[in-house]
């Protein structure tokens, strides 16, 4: 189970420490400049609250913002805000291998912008990796350089090295998930992109927004 997290909102609709980031999603989503962010407890929330956001907000793991806070971890305190203004990836897949789904959706709005399936038999991490691919061309078609979040490390990997590392055998029964893989390698050999294809950091930021719900 994830530790629980406290939200603190400098700057947005209503400012204030919060429970849990769909609370504190419902204060910056849609506002300029909101400024935010994950404490591990609720006496360090309060705090950074009353001290201002300009001694913890966008720091980064500077050693100014280690000797505030003591020995909460780097990830606890200064983990990347979400960037509300880009599309998020996610895979639903019943076995794995087995049935696999994918959709791409506007991380602030929760908007389905793209979605395939059901695909008879694969894998979550090769679903991922297309769901990427994917997301990437889409932004192309709409000439946007919107970030892109998966929460698949492995993909994410696979979409550095323009290649995949997967031991789903190819038969027919995987010809779909194959086939769709392969292009999605070609398209990444053929074709150069400046959009930024980052981690969700699901312990702080909760489920991606993508996320199936079948976990």
């Amino acid at each position: 189970m994830a530790k629980s997290k406290f939200y603190v909102v400098w700057e947005g609709k209503q400012p204030g420490v919060y429970k849990t980031w769909a609370e504190c999603q419902q204060q910056v989503n849609n506002y300029t400049q909101a400024k935010y962010k994950s404490f591990p407890s609720l006496a360090e929330a309060e705090k950074a609250y009353q001290d201002g956001w300009k001694a913890y907000w966008g720091k980064g793991n500077t050693q100014q913002a280690k000797s505030k806070q003591g020995k909460a971890s780097q990830t606890e305190l200064f983990a990347e805000e979400v960037d509300m203004n880009s599309i998020s990836v996610d895979v639903g897949c019943r076995g794995n291998p087995g049935i696999v789904e994918y959709k791409g959706v506007d991380t602030q709005t929760g908007e389905v912008l793209f979605y395939h399936g059901p695909i008879d038999k694969g894998t979550n991490n090769l679903g991922e990796f297309i769901a990427i691919v994917h997301g990437l061309a889409y932004l192309q078609q709409q000439h946007s350089d919107k970030t892109v979040y998966t929460d698949s490390r492995t993909a994410l990997s696979w979409l550095k090295q323009k290649k995949v590392a997967s031991s789903l055998v190819r038969d027919e029964s995987t010809k779909e998930i194959w086939d769709l893989t392969d292009r999605a390698v070609r398209w990444l050999q053929n074709n150069t992109y400046n959009n930024k294809v980052l981690k969700w950091n699901t312990e702080v930021w909760g489920e991606i927004k993508a996320d199936f719900g079948r976990k």
